[in-house]
């Protein structure tokens, strides 16, 4: 039995899919499960040499598709991968020995641009003061404020181990005990925000969520789709962790501040009548609530 299942849900990944799977394949401490939701540009067949578990799948999610992928394995711990980003073995074991702890119910490691600009991925649970002041852009006026912006952009914060509110999914361990305990993750996320969701459930069971900096991980980033098309989604997806855990009123605000933000950007958006076409979406999700395309209820 391997020591770590490390999980890849991919779609239409076939550009950056074998970099991702191909180290962790070879290496007998882990085993690489793809998870295809329902590709059609060759990615099954970009990595069918190597020596993992595929699954098939239709596209029904980012979460969905996590799930299937642990559900398959049987190793005590579980890397979540994305598609285009890569890790190596003393990183993966260097997770293993954070998470074993019992009072860790997640470890993430530093992530950088293939550049080796580091990717700010330590994040504070969503706030409304930070939302509006996303939504007026006074995030770049003041980009190392606690109070203007929930990712964490302070160089200092990434040179030692932390404990972030929460951590990005483009890379991160759980115990597969943990897993089993939470149920997984939540597969109403289409995409987006099921990572929040999951280290809140966690920090709500009184486990912590660590960041370890001797870990790293390369993550290439905008691999899935047109960023046009997924902003409605990342509005549905914020909707909906907000549902679960705020106030009536605050989903109220947070709607509001979703909404601010969609008009602001349609009007300043880089990206064209694509961009805009997007933010036109995110607002409706704000004020006409409904499904975000693909999205299970």
């Amino acid at each position: 039995m391997a020591l770590v299942d490390v999980v890849v849900v991919s779609y239409n990944s076939s550009e950056h899919l074998r970099a991702a799977v191909e180290p962790v394949s070879n290496d007998t401490n882990s085993r690489a499960i793809v998870v295809d939701n329902g590709s059609s540009d060759g990615s099954v067949e970009s990595v069918a040499d190597l020596p993992l578990a595929i699954i098939r799948s239709e596209n029904l999610g980012f979460a969905y598709g996590c799930n299937l992928g642990w559900h398959a394995g049987d190793a005590p711990f579980v890397l979540f991968l994305n598609p285009d980003a890569t890790i190596d073995r003393d990183s993966v074991l260097r997770l293993v020995r954070v998470t074993e702890d019992p009072a860790v119910g997640a470890a993430a490691p530093k992530i950088v641009h293939p550049d080796g600009e580091l990717h700010y991925s330590q994040r504070r649970f969503p706030r409304l003061r930070s939302l509006y002041a996303q939504a007026l852009f006074l995030h770049r006026a003041f980009p190392e404020s606690d109070w203007s912006d929930e990712v964490i952009r302070t160089p200092s914060a990434y040179d030692a181990p932390g404990s972030p509110d929460w951590v990005s999914g483009a890379c991160f361990m759980v115990k597969r005990e943990t897993l089993e305990e939470l149920g997984g993750l939540d597969e109403g996320f289409f995409m987006y925000w099921e990572d929040t969701d999951l280290c809140r459930r966690l920090r709500l069971r009184g486990l912590d969520v660590r960041y370890e900096p001797e870990a790293v991980a390369v993550h290439v980033g905008g691999a899935s789709g047109a960023r046009s098309g997924l902003v409605p989604v990342l509005a549905a997806s914020r909707i909906r962790y907000s549902k679960k855990h705020r106030s009536r009123a605050g989903v109220a605000a947070e709607r509001l501040g979703i909404a601010l933000g969609a008009l602001t950007h349609m009007v300043v958006a880089r990206g064209g009548i694509d961009m805009r076409a997007g933010h036109a979406r995110a607002l409706r999700q704000a004020v006409m609530p409904r499904p975000a395309v693909g999205a299970r209820a």
